[in-house]
């Protein structure tokens, strides 16, 4: 599939410095606070979220109007969502306008794309028929558009899968995780396939569990170290006497 590149603008609406320690003089540790919307002419057209320390504490869906928690477990501490949506509100025009003066002064030179690294990994230590989730990550690409999806043994994949919103860095380049609840098989191969402007051809991470040593294998592992184990010792033990030996016969000939 052929991509056409269009521009995306990352606009920072508030940058706070928040210190832990009050109005003392001298702070030894500060979190840094970010509100962040992006606009761009692709899906998806404006995000709102806020973070600390590069970590999203909430987003705000424009689609549903509702605030969404990074962790739902922080569900009770989540702001008002009538203030996130007029902050969203108010500076969405803001960054579409500042998109298009862009457009403008750039005369249609537009920013190189910047490919996603990916990798993909297990949550939990695999167990064969154990349910685990399967973590596809693509990290440090931009603009903010990009098509994943999964796969087993070559058939798509859809039942049990989820995305996280766009991630932000401080290089204005983007992350994002999707997840596939999975129960691990000897014969299964998974892939996450993933499409970005920046990519000639889309990537193909594969991933497949390894299957468990054999009962027999371990016991001969076992065995066989035990034997070398002793077998250092007796070498010790013949070195040992053989030096009180030589030391109690000095005229021993070398």
């Amino acid at each position: 599939m052929s991509y056409r590149w269009k521009l995306a603008v990352v606009v920072t609406s508030l940058l706070v410095l928040l210190f832990l320690q009050g109005s003392q003089a001298a702070v030894q540790t500060a979190d840094l606070y970010e509100a962040l919307i992006f606009c761009q002419t692709a899906a998806p057209k404006a995000e709102y979220n806020q973070e600390v320390d590069d970590e999203e504490l909430f987003r705000y869906d424009s689609e549903k109007k509702k605030v969404v928690m990074r962790i739902p477990q922080f569900d009770k501490h989540s702001p008002p969502e009538a203030g996130v949506q007029s902050e969203f509100e108010q500076n969405v025009p803001v960054c579409n306008h500042n998109l298009e003066n862009v457009r403008k002064y750039t005369n249609g030179t537009l920013r190189k794309p910047v490919p996603p690294k990916v990798t993909v990994y297990p949550e939990d230590s695999v167990e064969f028929g154990k349910p685990n989730i399967l973590i596809c990550f693509m990290d440090d690409f931009h603009p903010p558009v990009i098509n994943v999806s999964w796969y087993r043994n070559g058939e798509p994949v859809s039942e049990g899968v989820s995305n996280t919103d766009f991630y932000s860095k401080a290089n204005y380049r983007f992350r994002k995780f999707s997840y596939l609840v999975f129960t691990p098989k000897l014969e299964d191969i998974y892939s996450c396939h993933v499409e970005h402007w920046g990519l000639e051809e889309p990537i193909n991470k594969f991933w497949e569990p390894e299957e468990p040593p054999s009962t027999s294998e371990v016991t001969g592992t076992v065995v066989c170290a035990f034997g070398l184990a002793l077998g250092l010792v007796g070498v010790a033990i013949g070195t040992v006497l053989l030096i009180k030996g030589m030391k109690r016969n000095p005229n021993t000939r070398r």
